[in-house]
């Protein structure tokens, strides 16, 4: 039987590939294992290849029209996948998800307004206040047993001192991996109802849940006020098409809506890619059997680093990956921040995510790309073992 990464994956040198090729001027060093930026090395699925080949071979790239079963496939898989109920009139268009932010902020806060992110966190949502000129609002995400958990307290608290317009709201969280419940997602819903405050929830990494776990968006959670309330989310993540350009804001309330619509119309007139929309739709309407054997490759790469951690660096802390495709581990038990750049780059010769950029509290944080061949994996660890005991 072929696994699925010896079928799909692919060493993308010389693909013009950010991941890859751009490894050495992001971080000023040549030869390094790229395992980084969230995205795959692996190829889309069959079908969805095929679907845009026979769309150039068509040979005509006008202006285009999301068609009525581009709407019908996002709903279909919202419903199967996620047991989630949206309607068409919701849907709005962008060219990604950080995009999408920009523009929800600029949309429904004012300058000098706060806005509040939960740390650590991806960190563009950084960039989207303090690039807009937005209040920067933090509160910190809390350890319990060794999960990461929200700190209500203080949520509510900042909320109320700083007048917090808008929450920005990862779910599945990237970089810790948690999978919200629906309990915790409720209390979140509740505090921004009780103060006025919308909710914009990035769920871009939802199709990625381990077993065990469950993710809930927050349009299929019961009693959340849709007037406070916008998701945004892409199959770029879940079928590797960022260069596509094309991601979904889903907005429920008819208000919302209306300024919404006024606002974009004065920043894009043509918020949608044909090769997205047809590579989207394709995934989603034949990408299933793809993305369950994605996911297994991605839960065993995370086993195998998890195991091999636990042999040759046993004082690291592997935290658990609920969701994404990422992992979230601390290094604090055999190095400091100030030698981070300098083991990790020039003795274990790989490319990741450094905590500091998620985070002011996480300095000896890595965060590592799980989606990569095995062999990868293996490399990665045994790098960082021999960087680290020598």
């Amino acid at each position: 039987m072929t696994n699925f990464y010896d079928k799909y994956y692919v060493d993308r040198h010389q693909t013009d590939s950010l991941k890859w090729d751009g490894v050495t001027e992001r971080f000023g060093s040549e030869g390094l294992l790229p395992l980084w930026v969230a995205d795959m090395d692996f190829k889309i699925p069959e079908e969805v290849q095929n679907k845009m080949m026979d769309r150039i071979n068509h040979g005509v790239f006008g202006y285009s029209v999301v068609p009525n079963s581009y709407y019908q496939a996002v709903k279909s898989w919202q419903k199967n996948q996620h047991n989630v109920e949206v309607e068409k009139d919701w849907l709005r268009f962008t060219t990604g998800v950080v995009n999408s932010l920009h523009y929800l902020i600029q949309c429904f806060t004012k300058e000098q307004e706060a806005v509040m992110i939960f740390s650590p966190v991806y960190y563009p949502f950084y960039d989207v206040v303090n690039d807009n000129k937005r209040k920067l609002v933090t509160s910190d995400l809390v350890i319990n047993q060794g999960r990461y958990e929200i700190n209500y307290e203080e949520m509510e608290e900042k909320i109320k001192k700083e007048n917090v317009k808008a929450l920005i709201f990862c779910s599945p969280h990237n970089p810790v991996g948690r999978v919200w419940t629906v309990e915790e997602l409720n209390i979140v819903s509740d505090i921004c109802q009780k103060y006025d405050v919308l909710l914009i929830s990035d769920e871009i990494h939802q199709d990625f849940i381990a077993k065990g776990h469950t993710f809930t968006s927050y349009l299929g959670v019961e009693g959340v006020n849709f007037d406070k309330l916008i998701v945004v989310n892409a199959a770029s993540k879940s079928f590797n098409l960022a260069s596509l350009l094309h991601s979904h804001i889903f907005i429920p309330s008819t208000d919302l809506r209306a300024r919404y619509d006024e606002f974009i119309k004065t920043i894009i007139s043509n918020p949608t890619s044909l090769m997205g929309v047809i590579a989207t739709q394709t995934s989603y309407e034949y990408g299933k059997q793809w993305l369950n054997e994605l996911n297994k490759t991605i839960d065993g790469n995370f086993e195998l680093m998890k195991t091999r951690l636990n042999e040759l660096l046993p004082e690291a802390t592997v935290y658990e990956k609920q969701g994404t495709y990422l992992t979230w581990i601390d290094l604090s038990a055999y190095i400091t921040q100030d030698k981070m750049k300098e083991v990790m780059q020039e003795k274990a010769k790989i490319a990741i995510d450094y905590g500091e950029w998620f985070g002011e509290n996480t300095g000896t944080f890595i965060r590592i790309n799980l989606a990569t061949h095995p062999k990868n994996i293996e490399l990665a660890v045994t790098g960082l073992e021999k960087a680290l005991k020598n």
